[in-house]
């Protein structure tokens, strides 16, 4: 048809770039190793960090809230979506993040656009850091504020930013706790540090740190012992913790204002009672053991350890979140076909994810991951990186 001329062009053009990426439709659940097209494949691009997903104790929440609660809640949290389960979990999220208070959303990006979108005015101005993901830049444009964009971690240009922000009512500054394309962390006591000098705000998306850094996965804020100091935490309930959800923890005051305030969490049905139940039940294996968490960790440095030996670039990478650095779209593309080849899924990324030179194939190490997947995983990505010359 002739309304979608302009879409088609768009998609035959990022054919001929090798941008284009159908879907792939798995036949299994999440894990290590998942059928794909009626064959095993390992799987290291997941965010399911912990192995949670099929947790026996989650799985046994979620049945148990179903038989009890139904499948769905029937409403938004401010009519009669607010069961037990929700006011329970945020609860116990509060206590584990050790903030005031929390408030759950449908999803990470749903937070941060319910968030930002509710705090921001034409009178404030917010300080982003240049790498934050999509959906802080999104928050961001649903408002009327100032934005300010700083350098990746540059913790200058950072201070030179609020030095010219001096006359703005309110002053947030949002970073990532964990950087999703690069795996790096953020450097927060030096924000923090900043943000107390020159009497601004500190919001922290830890997407990627909750269940990974900080004491049983509490988030980058514990991680660097900053507890009281970083005023608002994002986080999922997406990856680590195996499930689907975000929650924003903060004080009480700021959680009673969103509750009148934030589009999302107004708008929109509540988590159905299985979901709000495995969350609950993820946060308390948390709370128990950090077996699963030390796992994690010694899994991410022995591989990573292993691919620089090897001789691969894997950029910034400080936590499980690994990149292999390519470059060109097509090339990153096709290096992450062949690797499927051999039977080891690692998504390509590339423009507009990541800059155009800076393509890389993502790998996400878990707990789950055992050694002789690690020790699969790594003689393929020797072979095709010796295939296409990256070593």
């Amino acid at each position: 048809m002739a309304h979608w001329n302009r879409l088609t062009q768009e998609l035959d053009q990022w054919r001929r770039e090798g941008r284009y990426r159908p879907l792939t439709v798995w036949n299994s659940g999440s894990g290590t190793w998942m059928e794909l097209n009626g064959r095993q494949v390992l799987q290291m691009s997941s965010n399911n960090y912990l192995g949670l997903t099929d947790h026996p104790a989650l799985k046994a929440a979620a049945l148990e809230a179903i038989e009890t609660y139904g499948v769905g809640s029937g409403s938004v949290r401010t009519i009669t979506g607010t069961l037990d389960l929700h006011d329970q979990l945020e609860q116990e999220l509060a206590q584990f993040k050790q903030t005031e208070a929390v408030l759950t959303f449908q999803s990470g990006f749903t937070t941060n656009q319910g968030v930002l979108g509710s705090i921001l005015s034409e009178n404030d101005v917010v300080i982003s850091d240049a790498l934050n993901h999509a959906s802080i830049i999104d928050g961001i444009r649903l408002t009327k504020a100032q934005r300010k964009i700083y350098a990746h971690k540059d913790m200058d240009q950072l201070e030179d930013v609020l030095k010219q922000c001096s006359s703005f009512e309110q002053r947030i500054i949002v970073t990532d706790g964990v950087f999703s394309m690069d795996g790096d962390i953020a450097p927060l006591p030096q924000i923090v540090e900043l943000a107390e000098q020159y009497d601004a705000l500190v919001y922290v998306d830890d997407a990627h740190a909750s269940g990974v850094l900080g004491k049983h996965g509490k988030g980058s804020t514990d991680h660097f012992s900053l507890h009281g100091r970083v005023h608002i935490q994002v986080g999922t309930l997406s990856k680590a913790i195996g499930v689907v959800g975000g929650y924003v923890a903060t004080s009480q005051v700021l959680k009673d204002y969103l509750i009148h305030k934030a589009r999302p969490f107004l708008f929109s049905t509540s988590a159905p009672p299985s979901i709000a139940a495995a969350c609950l039940a993820a946060i308390r294996v948390l709370k128990q053991s950090s077996v699963l968490q030390d796992r994690l960790w010694q899994n991410t440095t022995a591989f990573r350890q292993s691919l620089i030996h090897l001789g691969f670039n894997t950029g910034a990478s400080e936590t499980p979140i690994i990149p292999i650095m390519i470059g060109e779209p097509a090339i990153t593309m096709r290096f992450s076909d062949r690797l499927l080849d051999e039977g080891l899924f690692a998504q390509g990324i590339v423009y507009p994810t990541v800059a155009q030179d800076q393509g890389r194939v993502r790998l996400i190490v878990t707990a789950k991951h055992t050694d002789a997947d690690l020790a699969f995983a790594l003689d393929v990505i020797a072979r095709v990186g010796r295939e296409f010359g990256l070593i």
